[in-house]
């Protein structure tokens, strides 16, 4: 999360951009990631260079060679934002819209993938060479200061605080996902180096960035001294689905800015039959929009043969079984009403996954994590495709802490139940003895299926009630009396004052 200072400075750099003529949020955050992403390419090569000459890997810059632009030929450092960032506004404004907004555009050489088609209807709408200089200023303020803060995910978390301001933010059930609650996710499910993940709404790839990142960190070697790894990682094993050109654009300049060449980020709308996907993948990670209703037309019949419902929320859940392959496993973001919810198609959907699938763990999370854009409440469902059951025990845990007050603020807080939940998944054997009035604990199958498949915690939970014993009524009448005479004392002296 962001500090109250660095909100500030954002904050004034919205401002210029209102203040410029641009004011359509949306808009906002286009530009806003556009030059993100410039001043990014920046960073990410020259880390690069520094790790190939560190590891031994042979690394050519972006910025190495001359660039057509046009039918001029110009030097590729000329594009680098620590090149052009303190030229004189008329020239930084002409070298930005004439040299470096084409250079982005075109960076992908491969028509057919999702940067060159996102990026093919991008357009510069800065208007003035003064409102360019006071953004770029900004916008370095804004970077030294998070890197004061030594937080990676800039853009992220820039993104997440321009959402919340946003009229549309939450409608459609459109909002960005918290990162850490994204890691939290990933950390659990270990991407492995031959898996194949999808976010069949992946909005700016938040899951997609994650589940890449764990894999430098944990599987660097695995990933990236393999050669056949390494050929997947870079364009066979992300993939991601939204209806939203602007998230699709932000989520392709994301990827690639994360070092993820050519992902598979693509317009689609994943209920519907445009998604032929069907046991495709070995991971699905996602949070799913809670839109509410659909029209039964447009979603694919495939996934009203499983349970007729018009919720979201019920049919992503139904896709997600679908997209899986035998072994393949899901950890998704549902609302509560999904973990109990009284109507027939609630219920078949749970059994499915209970009695056809191998259901592994819920993780019921505080109402307050999505805040200030929606105070629903909500849980992590995480589960195996067998297409035979196996379903055995279920690991419960009862988040009330995430590292973050619950109000809309979302100031940082010590209480944090991440490590532990991470911790205790990963080592389930261990949970076996524990009681239901721990904050984990396992749950039979036979006991879900008695309970008409609910897998609300607060079904299984017991609270332990500690007596309070409180002094006898006589004593407590005495010193309430005691007080009395004390106060009529002191108005008695107050009295004599007058």
């Amino acid at each position: 999360m962001i500090t109250g200072e660095l909100k500030s400075k954002i904050d004034g750099l919205w401002e210029i951009f209102w203040t410029g003529g641009l004011t359509n949020p949306l808009d906002v955050v286009e530009q806003m990631t556009y030059l993100m992403f410039i001043r990014d390419l920046d960073d990410v090569d020259n880390l690069r260079s520094k790790e190939s000459a560190m590891l031994g890997i042979p690394y050519q810059s972006i910025f190495a060679k001359e660039v057509q632009i046009g039918e001029r030929k110009i030097a590729g450092s000329q594009m680098k934002w620590s090149v052009f960032h303190d030229f004189p506004a008329p020239q930084l404004y002409s070298v930005l819209q004439e040299w470096v907004f084409p250079f982005i555009k075109g960076l992908h050489g491969d028509k057919e993938s999702a940067y060159a088609k996102y990026m093919g209807d991008a357009i510069f709408k800065v208007p003035t060479p003064l409102m360019l200089e006071k953004i770029v200023t900004a916008m370095d303020e804004i970077y030294a200061q998070m890197a004061q803060l030594k937080k990676a995910d800039t853009r992220g978390d820039v993104y997440e605080y321009l959402l919340s301001k946003l009229a549309t933010a939450g409608v459609n059930g459109q909002f960005r996902t918290p990162r850490h609650i994204i890691r939290m996710m990933v950390d659990m499910m270990a991407p492995k180096a031959d898996d194949v993940i999808c976010d069949p709404a992946c909005g700016t790839s938040g899951f997609l960035v994650a589940s890449s990142e764990y894999l430098k960190e944990n599987r660097k070697e695995e990933v990236f001294f393999n050669k056949q790894h390494k050929e997947h990682y870079m364009n066979h094993m992300f993939h991601g689905f939204d209806m939203d050109r602007t998230m699709l654009r932000i989520g392709a300049m994301n990827m690639m800015t994360h070092g993820v060449d050519n992902p598979f980020i693509e317009y689609r709308d994943s209920l519907s039959d445009q998604n032929p996907d069907r046991e495709k993948y070995s991971l699905i990670l996602a949070n799913p929009p809670f839109k509410g209703s659909l029209d039964y037309d447009i979603v694919s019949t495939d996934l009203l043969k499983v349970a007729k419902t018009k919720k979201t929320e019920l049919l992503f859940l139904v896709l997600f079984e679908k997209m899986l392959k035998i072994g393949g496993r899901c950890a998704c973001i549902v609302p509560d009403g999904v973990l109990f919810g009284s109507s027939k198609a609630h219920k078949t959907i749970r059994k499915e996954i209970v009695e056809g699938q191998r259901l592994e763990a819920v993780i019921s999370m505080p109402s307050g994590v999505f805040k200030p854009y929606a105070g629903v409440s909500t849980g992590i469902l995480i589960f195996t495709k067998t297409g035979h059951g196996g379903t055995d025990n279920v690991w419960f845990y009862d988040m009330k802490a995430d590292g973050y007050s619950l109000d809309d603020k979302r100031s940082p807080i010590e209480a944090n139940d991440i490590p532990d939940i991470i911790q205790r998944f990963q080592n389930r054997d261990g949970e076996k003895d524990r009681k239901r009035t721990e904050q984990s604990f396992f749950v039979s199958k036979q006991e879900i299926a008695d309970n008409d498949y609910d897998l609300s915690i607060n079904k299984y939970k017991e609270i332990e009630y500690v007596p309070v014993e409180y002094p006898p009524t006589l004593e407590i009448m005495k010193k309430i009396m005691e007080l009395d005479v004390e106060s009529t004392k002191e108005l008695n002296v107050l009295k004599k004052m007058l």
